[in-house]
């Protein structure tokens, strides 16, 4: 009876850490679950932004096009370009897709300065309003979602919370980042001749 006695201590022990251990890997696993969470709703609202973008470019174009028709090949880049972002399926192509589109409406709004008519046209300068407002809705939600996938990276990263990552498969996720060439300042060079 004694030595049946000095075996509950141990196993109570045993018992108390492992239990210990399971809450703890619980924990971790829904804290990670949690910033994972946050990163989809980031995303979320990136892509809400983009496509409120997306549904405001063609009232612009039509608007451009009634003053500019002769300029067919932006209004052909910037419906290519809007097509691929509404595809892409990556946060890296989403990425790639939106440089080409800022790029073309970047050209776009160097040919409005061609026509004065445009420029003061009510329309248009709503259209342009909406499309400032909303670029930078995007500006904004684009950095929450990075200083989430920041967040959440950091986490799995760290030990001991990277034993539980790689228990459940986790890997880094990708930071929505503008290329190199977007972050040049456009030259417009309207010259004398």
């Amino acid at each position: 009876m004694a030595s049946s006695k000095r075996w509950i201590a141990p196993v109570a022990i045993i018992v108390i850490l492992v239990a210990i251990g399971a809450f703890w890997f619980i924990g971790q696993q829904n804290s990670i679950i949690r910033l994972e969470e946050n990163i989809d709703g980031s995303w979320s609202e990136v892509e809400n932004q983009l496509q409120r973008r997306s549904d405001l470019i063609p009232n612009l174009v039509a608007t451009v096009r009634g003053f500019a028709e002769q300029e067919e090949q932006i209004f052909t880049e910037i419906a290519n370009a809007r097509a691929r972002l509404a595809g892409a399926g990556s946060v890296g192509e989403t990425a790639e897709s939106y440089d080409e589109l800022q790029g073309a409406l970047s050209r776009l709004l160097v040919v409005v300065e061609n026509y004065p008519q445009l420029q003061s046209n009510e329309n248009f300068i709503r259209l342009q309003d909406e499309l400032a407002g909303t670029e930078n809705r995007i500006a904004v939600a684009r950095q929450r979602y990075n200083s989430t996938v920041q967040e959440f990276n950091t986490r799995i990263r760290l030990f001991p919370t990277r034993i539980v990552a790689n228990r459940l498969g986790l890997d880094e996720r990708e930071y929505f980042e503008i290329s190199e060439a977007a972050r040049e300042v456009p030259t417009v060079d309207f010259g004398d001749g």
